[in-house]
């Protein structure tokens, strides 16, 4: 793409903080926004798990498409604009509250205007940090952020506890819309990339589906695109029953909601930065399959327990799981990040992200129809089955054979089928 060269790491700074700065505010809104469902509109189980699915049913509708859209249009110009309109959705609920005209369906109406902006503007952040970080560095930069994501989840939802119980859970929100304010002043700064000519494009579903045959048939990535879609299948039931669950179950106030919450954090800060040093000692393949364990053990723990026993069960069951899904996070992205032709990046992204995260909104709706019935505790139990399969997956593929994910690369070099990069 042409982005880097000497004033990469200055790009990659300025592209760090605008991230950095909308996941801080995205983490005191997780909270903000589910007690606003909750305490301010006395949402359901199942109108919990609706507003849930719609923070990601955009990766099922556009999931696919949105690979070549970034590919065409100028990357800049598409990460500016989700953040504002990210920010106009945020604001549009303290606007309506204070006209008395919040309802549940705004709710869902603002959680799918931030899941079609977040599809693009993910695959426009996945498909750009390559193209300013040296392969050296690209495991070390994704294991950054996603330990800066940890710091914000950590520090987010406590702070977003803490002024809920101040100020209210609507006002609160605001917070959420100035970050992607600051956030897309900041990505105005950054080189943007000319898109290509019109004449040289190909038919839309023909560039679909290319992306969709190198990430189906390939040996690694295949298997790591289903491991993540089992693990997301569960985290959209946890999207849809954490508050609910801490809330209606557990009664616990605002604030250690937050708190809570929040601990995840400190599982993807571990899990971010004990990455590298676990794939130096045993390889990245059994760091994968390892990680993909872990996850199953932290699912476990999460629902156990009552009154504090349980509160402590809650946080220690999220360290553990977030820790898990974290490692196996950085290792399939910066695999994918390697193994994929330049030309097939955003695709290549798009794709998995399609599936895997396609799975969340799912999760998600699932959870609140279960729970509806069951209750939450069980339903958090019910969708330990599903973390089962991650590390399941990853054993039936090639991948149990292997010490790295790239040594399937090296032993298949020049054999037809996968294109090896």
């Amino acid at each position: 793409m042409g982005l880097g060269g000497k004033g990469g790491a200055a790009v990659f700074w300025r592209w760090w903080a605008a991230g950095t700065t909308s996941g801080a505010g995205s983490a005191v809104g997780a909270v903000a926004l589910p007690l606003t469902a909750l305490n301010v509109l006395d949402a359901s189980a199942f109108e919990m798990g609706l507003i849930a699915a719609a923070g990601y049913v955009a990766w099922i509708v556009i999931g696919l498409p949105a690979g070549v859209i970034v590919q065409r249009l100028p990357m800049r110009t598409v990460q500016v604009a989700a953040d504002l309109a990210r920010a106009a959705a945020v604001a549009s609920i303290p606007l309506a509250w204070w006209l008395d005209e919040l309802t549940i369906a705004q709710l869902v109406i603002v959680a799918l205007v931030i899941s079609f902006a977040n599809v693009l503007f993910d695959v426009a952040n996945a498909t750009f940090l390559p193209s300013i970080v040296s392969k050296e560095q690209l495991q070390s930069r994704n294991s950054l952020i996603s330990g800066t994501h940890a710091t914000t989840q950590l520090g987010g939802p406590s702070v977003g506890g803490v002024v809920v119980q101040l100020l209210g859970a609507v006002p609160t929100l605001l917070v959420d819309a100035v970050s992607y304010l600051v956030s897309a002043l900041l990505l105005r700064t950054l080189p943007d990339r000319r898109p290509e000519s019109p004449d040289s494009r190909p038919p839309m579903r023909e560039m679909i589906r290319e992306g969709w045959r190198f990430v189906a048939r390939h040996p690694v990535m295949g298997p790591c695109m289903w491991a993540a879609t089992a693990v997301n299948t569960v985290c959209g039931a946890q999207h849809a029953l954490y508050a609910l669950y801490l809330v209606r179950e557990l009664h616990a106030e605002p604030g250690l909601v937050g708190l809570l919450l929040a601990v995840e954090g400190v599982g993807t800060l571990v899990g971010a930065a004990s990455a590298s040093r676990l794939t130096a000692r045993f390889g990245t393949a059994r760091t994968l399959v390892g990680s993909g364990f872990v996850a199953v053990a932290g699912a476990l723990v999460i629902p156990l327990g009552d009154g504090r026993p349980g509160f402590a069960a809650f946080a220690v069951g999220n360290v553990v799981f977030a820790g898990g899904v974290v490692v196996l996070s950085v290792l399939t992205r910066t695999y994918r990040q390697l193994a994929s032709p330049p030309e097939l990046l955003s695709r290549v992204m798009a794709t998995v992200r399609f599936v895997s995260w396609g799975a969340i909104p799912v999760g998600g709706l699932v959870a609140g129809v279960i729970a509806g019935l069951l209750g939450a505790r069980a339903t958090l139990f019910v969708f330990v089955v599903a973390a089962v399969c991650a590390p399941l997956v990853l054993l039936a593929s090639p991948i149990r054979r292997l010490r790295d994910l790239t040594d399937h690369q090296e032993s298949t070099a020049g054999s037809q089928g996968v294109p090896i990069t």
